[in-house]
């Protein structure tokens, strides 16, 4: 790391706010027993380079850092008066029914809390007009949801009322809010958070991040994303099958990743059959000598056979339409798409060039998202869900649960939504990405 890049993550970072709302002190004791409580003044840095650390010492600089998370000594809300919900909402992601499962059973075996409701179809069952009642949430109604891809409580997208969703939280008597799901998730949890202390209401509003693109900032890994990259390996093994079962064969795998392109890359690589990765990223040009198209028609020339990785997000600029820009209900682009518009590209282009060709296209999108979590993911999502508990019963509000350095944190959700993250085209996954795939692709810039 040059000494002008360390200045430049030092400045972006040291003047950021990292400390946590809390609706008041917490006074009473926990009920967990043998539990290993994490003190308040427990931190995580952001920085592990130790030079940078050296230079903020030197310059009399805090560190940033992280609040810890973990079960605290005292707590805010009482147990015995605790009246919880748990929403979800946005697009799928495997491990939604494992998050559910983890804070029905922390909050029922490990505070005694046994009214926890569940919230219908996201944010829109908090609006009394759509008749969706809250379902009854406990270890038995929870003791095999895991097994299960989705969300057994339904998802949606797209802005309620704010005032409306406190007003019926208000109604419903809860206190604490587990708000499961992406960047407009935590959004809408912040707003619900800040609405709900503006009107005095003692409401814990905690996050957890939800998104299978890995694209939330300050938390360096989501739920669901390792189980959609395992998910992907039997597509991509498929593809290479299909492209070298003909001559000059050509598999493209569309994947998800609207702005970050963490699944295509960690996919290429955890099924090094890959030839091409295109990312949001990293612009790239289909024309000229360098262009894309020409180093394909190299590489069918030299091996007869090449599989694509791209992310959904990748090449928009390539497409001319691009501009007209439509967003979903949550307020996220949609982009066109870049699978059908490379995979008629390629045709045409070969066509042109007269290279004999055969082109197979595959978009897994949905069958990725919707299975169920695998292996470490599920205990990941336990360890979220876990903290996430934690963290509202004492008494913590606007934020979300997050993962650094190995270390569970406390993220402020105005920290988390600010950006989306992305991958570093400096860092080693890139750099593993690139020396994976297509050497002689000049102009992917790396």
């Amino acid at each position: 790391m040059t000494n002008h890049i360390i200045t430049d993550k030092m400045d972006s970072v040291t003047g950021l706010d990292f400390s946590i709302a809390r609706l008041g002190e917490p006074a009473l004791p926990s009920p967990l027993r043998h539990a290993k409580f994490t003190e308040d003044d427990r931190r995580v840095a952001y920085f592990s380079d130790t030079r940078v650390l050296t230079e903020l010492a030197a310059a009399g600089k805090a560190v940033p850092s992280f609040e810890a998370a973990g079960p605290r000594a005292t707590l805010f809300h009482d147990p015995a008066w605790t009246r919880a919900a748990i929403v979800t909402c946005g697009g799928l992601c495997p491990g939604l029914n494992n998050v559910i499962k983890t804070i029905v059973n922390t909050l029922y075996f490990q505070y005694g809390v046994d009214n926890v409701f569940g919230i219908k179809y996201g944010y829109r069952g908090l609006i009394p007009a759509f008749k969706l009642e809250p379902v009854h949430l406990n270890p038995d109604t929870v003791d095999t949801i895991h097994d299960d891809g989705g969300s057994m409580l339904g998802s949606s997208r797209g802005n309620q009322d704010v005032e409306e969703m406190v007003r019926t939280l208000d109604r419903l008597r809860i206190n604490v809010l587990f708000c499961i799901g992406g960047d407009g998730t935590l959004r809408g949890a912040t707003a619900i958070a800040q609405a709900a202390r503006a009107k005095n209401l003692p409401i814990s509003v905690v996050g957890v991040p939800k998104t299978i693109d890995n694209d939330i900032d300050f938390t360096d890994r989501t739920f669901g994303f390792e189980t959609a990259v395992h998910a992907t390996g039997p597509i991509i093994t498929c593809a290479h099958m299909e492209s070298k079962g003909v001559y000059n064969g050509i598999s493209l795998v569309r994947v998800m990743g609207r702005d970050s392109g963490f699944i295509a890359a960690n996919a290429s690589l955890a099924n090094p059959v890959v030839n091409y990765c295109l990312v949001p990223e990293v612009p790239f040009e289909l024309e000229g000598p360098d262009g894309f198209l020409a180093s394909l028609a190299r590489r069918l020339e030299r091996s007869h056979h090449a599989v694509i990785v791209v992310a959904e997000g990748a090449g928009q600029h390539l497409i001319a339409e691009a501009a007209n820009t439509v967003k979903d209900a949550s307020g996220n682009v949609l982009h066109k798409d870049i699978g059908l518009f490379l995979k008629e590209r390629i045709a045409e282009y070969l066509k042109q060039q007269k290279i004999e060709h055969a082109i197979r296209y595959f978009d897994p999108s949905y069958l990725v998202r919707g299975v169920p979590a695998e292996g470490t993911d599920a205990v990941f999502c336990l360890h979220l869900a876990e903290n996430a508990v934690h963290a509202a019963m004492s008494g913590r509000t606007d934020m979300v649960v997050g993962h650094w350095h190995g270390r569970f944190t406390h993220v402020p959700i105005s920290l988390a939504t600010a950006r989306r993250r992305t991958i570093d085209t400096t860092g080693q996954l890139w750099q593993s990405v690139l020396g994976a795939t297509v050497k002689d692709y000049l102009k992917l810039e790396s």
